[in-house]
Parts: structure tokens; sequence; C-alpha cells
């Protein structure tokens, strides 16, 4: 296991380049968050170690960050001030653009895998605002980058729609109709969007306080990591290669693989490898240290 530590600043957000295997970016905050500056690391796994080849510092927090699909060196990050910053490693201190289209915190980003130049991002404003890359040169006004603003809080055919406490969700990888989502009543479900009527497809528990973030994994069509606030990462199968129905003869019979205990404080932020052998993740917390493990090393235990 490798570790690095991001000292003075907490881990929310943790990507690995879709490019290079040996490329890590950080979106972190001082004072868990509340107060203060963030910083973007960006961390390079050489044979000596994790070193921190460049980071950028920001007037607020950092909350999440995609890398682009389609530039090696550019990311964008999520900021506490309601704006969405693009920044190019390549370059020196400071963003090559900010969009500031939000009202409130910026808390996710995620770059479009088919439409290459385009990435959304989500608030605490309500709403979901979807931007491409056109001409960087051009202002990063609406008419220029905005192409879609969403509400979340629309109601379908006027009904009420309660409070949601979903803190997280991840497509899989292998087949696209189905998603998972998690949150604070410590339990991953995985759904068919083709019958949404059904419920859930699995329902997967052991996590003791809310759940952070989950991921579906590049390699493995059943396999999914989370990060909680119970200061643990685990490893999880749907139940979909067992081809066992639960206790009760409707979903599948997923099950937790390993858990991996080695943060001291909430764990935020989890993401896998696409590259080399199937079970290398990163994982970020709030003890500020970014860890490197195999999955493979956990299962089991």
């Amino acid at each position: 296991m490798l570790e690095f530590c991001t000292q003075g600043f907490k881990g929310h957000a943790v990507k690995y380049s879709p490019f290079f295997d040996s490329r890590i970016a950080v979106a972190s905050a001082a004072n868990f968050g509340l107060v203060g500056n963030g910083r973007l690391y960006i961390l390079g796994l050489t044979p000596e170690g994790i070193v921190a080849e460049k980071w950028f510092d920001t007037q607020d927090a950092l909350y999440d960050l995609s890398w682009s699909e389609s530039h090696e060196n550019q990311c964008v990050v999520a900021c506490g001030d309601g704006s969405v910053k693009l920044f190019d490693i390549s370059l020196n201190e400071f963003p090559v653009q900010s969009w500031q289209e939000h009202k409130r915190e910026v808390f996710a980003v995620h770059w479009n895998l088919v439409a290459k130049d385009t990435f959304c991002s989500s608030s605490w404003d309500g709403t979901i605002k979807i931007l491409r890359i056109y001409d960087l040169r051009t202002p990063a006004s609406v008419s220029n980058h905005l192409t879609t603003s969403i509400s979340l809080q629309a109601s379908p055919q006027g009904l009420a729609v309660p409070p949601s406490e979903a803190l997280t969700h991840d497509w899989n990888k292998y087949r696209p109709s189905l998603i998972a989502a998690a949150g604070v009543d410590q339990l991953i479900r995985t759904f068919d969007i083709r019958s949404p009527a059904q419920g859930p497809v699995t329902v997967l528990s052991g996590h003791g306080y809310a759940i952070r973030k989950i991921a579906w994994s590049p390699h493995l069509s059943d396999v999914l990591l989370s990060a909680s606030y119970d200061m643990t990462c685990r490893v999880w199968t749907d139940g979909s290669t067992l081809g066992v129905a639960d206790n009760h003869g409707s979903g599948q019979q997923g099950r937790e693989l390993g858990i991996m205990g080695r943060h001291t404080e909430f764990a935020i932020g989890v993401d896998w490898c696409l590259f080399g052998a199937e079970g290398w993740s990163a994982s970020v917390g709030w003890d500020e240290r970014l860890l490197v493990w195999d999955v493979r090393a956990v299962i089991g235990q």
C-alpha cells in the first residue's frame, strides 16, 4: 500500500487519469471544507513512492474533480464558491477557465465519456449545469458554454418529491441499464432503469455510517467499491455472476468481499485505476491521506 499526506487539507475526491496509469488527482479542502482554501493535487506514482508533481491552490474548498476525456493535461474541479474551474497541469498557478453558473456550493462534476467536449456539474442550489468546451478564448458566459440547466426540484406531474438522502451514485461500466446508489441509510442499492417500479435489484449492507462514495469496477461487471464515514472502504459483488436469488426469492444476493480499514477519519473518495491489473484503487479521507491499494489484497478479510 502506498500513501501520500495532504497535510493541512482534507481529501474530498480522488481520480485516476484516464490517460496515464501513474497519475492521480486529489481535490481537497482546509478545515473540513467548511471555510478556507482548497487545493488540487497532481500526484505521480513512482518507484520511490507517491510524489507531488504539482498543486493548485484555490480561494474556496474543492469538493470534486473530473479529468478531461479529450485532453490529458486538463481537469475540472467543483468549488465551494459556486464556480467550476478548468486547470491545465502543464501551466502554473491559475485555472485556464472559470465558470460561475451556480448560486451555491458545487459538490460534483463529471466529464462526458461519449461527447468528450462536455461535462456536467451539480450544486446545492438544486441545479445541474451541462457545459461544453468550445474555444477557451471566448468568455465564460452562458451563451458561450452553458448548454443545459436542469432543476433538481422539479416534480413529475405536479407530485411532491420527498427530500432525498442519496449521497452518491454510479453507472455500471458493462450493463448500461444498471445504476447503484447509496447514502445516509448505510445501504448500497442497485436499480435497473428498464424496470424502475420493481425497486432495487440488490441491497448491500455492512457499513456502520453513511456511504459517501461508490464506484463500479472498470474490469469486473459485478464488483464495486464504497467509501464511508465509518472510516472503511469496502469491496462488494452485486451477485449478478452468482445467479442466486436472495432469501425472499426476488433480486440478487450480493455480498461484501472485503474491507480496507486503514483510514483513521471519514473515508470520502474512492476510484479505480483503468490500467494494468484489475484490482488497483485509490482512496482519500479526512485523515489527510491518499492511499493506493490493491483490492485483491483485502478480499476475504
